[in-house]
């Protein structure tokens, strides 16, 4: 390793805002895995009809891209202990940067769903990542600050991102999304050279202790994640029995997940998931509220703006527009949580979120063709506080309580967790749609206003609504004793 890229020389140069610059570095890169994640949706209509896609094969265009980003999740703390924080980094940067342009260059569907994989792995293991660094560079009385800050970053493009992207589909055409990513990948690549460390999280040197990936549990794993998502939309668009059969192949799967991992640690080799994270209550209730979030808010950012283009008839640049104010509104909210975060109690943070994010789901059903589009927005408004209030309160609740060896394991498990929430909610609001679509005798395709389909999408809000309040059960016992010693005051080096 070389010195000059340790972590003690990085700070010596740098000084007490070496870590601020450290967050600064990861944050980019973590903007650019989030707006491939959700600015494509905005390119799903005109996506559909370039490639005479039904809406079962379209939404795979963003169901695909959370299975991949939920399996690559799990590989995060070894590739962290392997190669350590730039070499990971730097490489899933890369990978995501040839995602975008190979995306937005070709002229087949297949090679299209086969970048978005690219980019859903990339993302997939970036995203736990500033995770780690939050609880391991700052102090227990600085992390709501550092997570406020880097959620105000962070949240700025799925904000501005179907803005802009709004406006590139209908200037250029779905093409030009894809390459939205290039300039933040750029960017980002520059500051991980100059700022992020080579070393593992803790401060050791990358790969010497490094075990074997577990690849038995990574294949588990990617089976169980495609079984269920494929076992979701063959609920309603396929035979039953094959339904059940994918379903009941990931209950299988998961459990003989469970069991290898356990066999692995007793054993004394290093599992691919640690399941010693969920004997800590709060980071077990931390795990249902993520899985239950991810659920309704990667479910909602499908359904969003399907429901305002096709529902409501409005062009892909006014749903930018509508999306903008409820963006920004969420930059706000976020520091302000986040600094909430260190004095206040984070479980009723997260149950307020969690609360506003059900309301504003309810308040879809009444929305209506005639409304003024103000109604739209302060709607949409009303769940993206809710979502502020969740974003930064959630992980530090949950892993607050871990030791410090077991921070990188809790950040890439409640990650997987959420995503894969995300994945499945994504398929979930499909297949509802779906249905209801059938029960009312409406299609996505007739022109003009259309009562029944306006109600189909209001069930499917209802559903993402009750999701939102069953995890209230959960957020509260996120406020309970932990059951173990929470971790050490002082943070030893990122």
């Amino acid at each position: 390793m070389s010195q000059a890229q340790s972590v003690a020389a990085l700070e010596a140069r740098y000084g007490e805002r070496y870590r601020w610059l450290l967050l600064l570095s990861v944050m980019v890169g973590t903007m650019a895995s989030i707006m491939s994640s959700t600015v494509v949706n905005v390119a799903v209509p005109g996506m559909s009809q370039h490639f005479s896609l039904g809406q079962e094969r379209a939404q795979w265009v963003s169901s695909g891209f959370m299975m991949a980003t939920a399996v690559a999740m799990l590989t995060t703390p070894w590739l962290l202990n392997r190669y350590g924080y730039r070499r990971t980094y730097v490489g899933a940067v890369l990978l995501l940067l040839l995602g975008g342009v190979v995306g937005g260059s070709t002229n087949q569907f297949d090679v299209v769903l086969l970048a978005r994989v690219a980019e859903g792995l990339a993302a997939g293991v970036v995203q736990p990542i500033p995770a780690v660094i939050i609880l391991h560079a700052f102090l227990p009385h600085e992390q709501g600050r550092a997570s406020g800050i880097f959620g105000m970053g962070v949240v700025l493009a799925p904000a501005l991102g179907p803005s802009v992207g709004g406006l590139l589909v209908d200037w250029w055409g779905w093409r030009s999304i894809f390459f939205m990513v290039v300039p933040l990948c750029l960017a980002s690549l520059w500051l991980a050279y100059r700022f992020v460390p080579v070393t593992a999280p803790g401060g050791v040197t990358a790969g010497r202790h490094a075990a074997a990936l577990d690849w038995r549990g990574l294949l588990l794993g990617a089976v169980g994640t495609l079984c269920l998502l494929n076992g979701l939309v063959m609920l309603h668009s396929g035979p039953g029995l094959q339904a059940a059969a994918l379903l009941g192949a990931a209950l299988l799967a998961l459990l003989v997940f469970v069991w290898w991992q356990l066999r692995q640690t007793t054993q004394g080799r290093k599992p691919l998931m640690d399941l010693r994270i969920f004997a800590y209550r709060p980071f077990a209730m931390g795990s249902v509220v993520a899985f239950i979030y991810g659920t309704a808010l990667f479910g909602s950012t499908y359904l969003l703006p399907v429901f305002m283009q096709v529902g409501l008839d409005l062009s892909a640049s006014h749903v930018g527009t509508i999306m903008l104010p409820a963006g920004v509104v969420l930059a706000t909210t976020i520091p302000l949580v986040g600094r909430m975060a260190d004095r206040q109690p984070t479980h009723r943070l997260v149950m307020i979120g969690l609360a506003l994010m059900a309301l504003s789901f309810i308040l879809m059903v009444w929305v209506r063709q005639e409304m003024s589009l103000w109604v739209l927005v302060v709607f949409t408004v009303i769940g993206r506080i809710g979502l502020g209030f969740v974003l930064p309160s959630l992980n530090l609740g949950a892993m607050r309580p871990l030791e410090k060896s077991l921070i990188s394991q809790g950040s890439s498990a409640i990650s997987f967790l959420r995503t894969l929430g995300g994945a499945a909610g994504v398929g979930l609001c499909g297949m509802v749609l779906e249905w209801r679509l059938a029960a009312h005798g409406a299609s996505l395709h007739a022109a003009g206003p259309n009562a029944e389909r306006l109600a189909a999408f209001g069930e499917a809000f209802l559903l993402l609504g009750a999701l939102c309040l069953l995890a209230l059960v959960a957020a509260w016992q996120l406020g309970l004793p932990p059951a173990t010693p929470a971790v050490p005051v002082a943070p030893p080096a990122p």
